[in-house]
């Protein structure tokens, strides 16, 4: 009896010790593929947390400040790598109040330098006191003059793909996830919003401070700071807008509630809380950034009517596509982009119903043949692939519609093959399944093989690799049907054959997709033909920034002079890269309308985001 009560002690003491072991011992997070665009060592240490506090001096256009690091050195390491680009390092400290040595090793555009910090194998922590340079890639600092209100400075980020180690130092691949909080001090004038929890009134202090407890990427760390205010749309949405474009972004993104609504319907529960838009100045470089719970949008889907808000859309499909379940590296970059069109479509078609859907469908079948047929005409059909190799290469060259388009419609082919009730189930739960996870390409594969095409005839028919490691488009993809684009492929033909003028062709009822669709068709124009649309449909002083890319082109093409005018305006006016890239590259097929574009440009760049200048940089050079 008494050697048995000896015996249960040990073993008591022995469980004891073991489970104070345990608690003492770090996780181990997931291994993580390679990132070939990142230095930091996240398969020995990874960021868990992050807390900043940052001031923005608007003088010396730059945020400067500390943010401490919470770790995971579950290897015992005794190093912590981290990515740095333009970062000014003042000293960093452990969280056992030693002075940490740190090295800033070489200058690799546009990667940036490796930041290694002498850690030890029980640290917890690490508070980075820094400052950015006033020519960060990610920030934008904006004299009041470049804003709506013409009264305030603005500023805001935009760190995809690798840009949010320009503003902060960090693990800047979108494989490591984290959450974070912040504290902000700004002018008391103006209202600091982030990819977190966010207020709707200004501080009279100037200072703001934020929570984000579901892990995020570090190129979904945003931040954005003017003159803003907030309406409501509904019981979790709203938008933010300076004064000036309140009013008329609130009833322009009317539809966001039902939006959100519907995507819950098709995939589950919307898991962020509450989903905003801030409409930004005009150099924004996107259309749209899914930043979490904080949408960045263009003002150039402003348009009046309505037409433009499938970008809404888009971003809040991203809340379940990229933010939820997220790109391992940026080589896998199509399971963000492709997935959220698709989805974006659903919602599209569900809001507004099926025919909607399809002309949206068709013009992005359109995009993407020319994306390819300009891809093999620069020798590269490599890059027509889902999967990408862009070792050595800013991620930022894989943004194009293939990892959309092409991704879209290979999930579209996935649906034909199984039935859309079979497809839905298999994309809740993939969300549920993976929610907070980063996703690779290959996985992803395993994946839909063990849980949707377990048939091997299915398989068969679907050809993954085909879509996923081949070149151009798949054969098998479905075909695409549009009564309303059929109407519109008559008035092109009538015009082009010259069976009509313009102010002959039916163009009732024609929405921004129609003039989108019918400007893409036509063919051999002459300068009478131009005079003849622009009388007729006013197309140079259009409203509607994507109709007036594509009329811009024909513009280019034909040496419509008369639309030169409005052309340079909407250059130095605009920032989006979408309609900038194709602009210049047309304008510099010429040597005279390259120098009229190189005199545009000298007075444009300085309103750009380091996004669009360095493209058009390229582009001129």
């Amino acid at each position: 009896m008494r050697i048995g009560i000896v015996y249960f002690i040990i073993i008591l003491i022995t469980l004891v010790g073991c489970n104070n072991n345990t608690s003492q011992t770090n996780s181990v997070p997931v291994e993580l593929s390679k990132d070939a665009h990142s230095y930091a060592n996240i398969n020995e240490v990874r960021i868990e947390h992050m807390s900043l506090d940052l001031s923005a001096d608007f003088e010396k256009k730059i945020l400067e400040g500390k943010v401490r690091l919470d770790i995971n050195n579950w290897t015992g390491s005794n190093k912590l790598v981290l990515d740095s680009r333009k970062l000014s390092i003042n000293e960093i400290i452990l969280n056992n109040g030693k002075q940490a040595s740190f090295e800033l090793g070489e200058d690799k555009e546009p990667f940036g330098q490796p930041l290694t910090i002498a850690i030890e194998q029980n640290t917890k922590s690490v508070t980075i006191d820094y400052a950015t340079s006033s020519n960060s890639d990610a920030l934008q600092w904006l004299n009041p003059s470049q804003t709506f209100g013409k009264e305030h400075p603005f500023l805001f980020s935009q760190s995809q793909a690798i840009l949010a180690r320009t503003w902060i130092p960090c693990q800047d691949g979108p494989g490591v996830k984290f959450t974070y909080d912040a504290t902000i001090k700004t002018d008391p004038n103006l209202m600091v919003l982030m990819s977190a929890k966010n207020g709707t009134k200004k501080n009279s202090e100037g200072v703001y401070t934020f929570e984000m407890d579901q892990p995020v990427s570090s190129y979904l760390m945003a931040i954005t700071i003017g003159d803003l205010e907030f309406q409501s749309t509904g019981r979790n949405s709203g938008v933010y807008a300076e004064p000036a474009m309140l009013s008329k972004s609130v009833w322009e993104l009317e539809s966001m509630q039902s939006m959100i609504d519907s995507a819950e319907a098709l995939y589950g529960e919307y898991a962020w809380g509450q989903y905003d838009v801030v409409i930004l100045p005009p150099s924004f470089p996107f259309g749209g950034m899914e930043n979490p719970r904080l949408t960045f949008a263009t003002p150039t889907i402003i348009s009046g009517d309505r037409s433009l808000v499938s970008l809404i859309a888009h971003e809040l499909a991203h809340s379940w596509s990229g933010n939820l379940v997220t790109n391992e590296t940026w080589n896998d970059f199509w399971l963000n982009e492709g997935f959220t069109v698709y989805f974006e479509q659903r919602i599209m078609e569900k809001v507004y119903g099926s025919e909607y859907e399809k002309m949206l469908t068709k013009l992005g079948m359109g995009d993407l043949e020319h994306t390819i047929k300009k891809l093999n005409k620069k020798g590269k059909p490599e890059e027509t692939h889902l999967y990408l190799n862009l070792d050595g290469r800013d991620p930022d060259d894989g943004l194009t519609d293939v990892a959309y388009e092409k991704g879209r419609f290979f999930l579209q082919t996935v649906e034909a093959t199984v039935g859309r009730e079979r497809f839905d189930k298999f994309l809740k739960q993939y969300f549920t399944t993976n929610a907070f996870k980063p996703m690779n390409t290959k996985r992803f594969i395993g994946y839909l093989k063990d849980n949707l095409l377990q048939d091997p005839e299915e398989l068969k028919k679907v050809r993954i690799d085909e879509w996923v490691y081949g070149p151009g488009i798949p054969s098998n993809v479905p075909e695409i049907y549009s009564q309303e684009l059929d109407r519109v492929e008559l008035a092109i033909s009538q015009f082009n054959n010259k069976r009509k003028t313009a102010s002959e062709l039916n163009t009732a009822n024609y929405t921004t997709h129609h003039w989108l669709y019918f400007l893409r068709g036509l063919k051999n124009l002459e300068l009478y033909k131009m005079n003849d649309l622009d009388n007729t449909f006013n197309f140079t002083k259009t409203g509607n920034s994507e109709i007036a890319c594509d009329w811009f082109k024909h513009c280019i093409d034909t040496d419509y002079k008369e639309a030169f005018p409005a052309l340079e305006v909407f250059l130095i006016s605009v920032g989006r890269r979408k309609f900038l890239q194709p602009l210049y590259e047309k304008l510099a097929e010429t040597e005279e309308n390259r120098d009229w574009a190189k005199a545009v440009y000298e007075k444009a760049r300085p309103g750009y985001h380091s996004v669009s200048y360095n493209t058009i940089d390229e582009i001129l050079k």
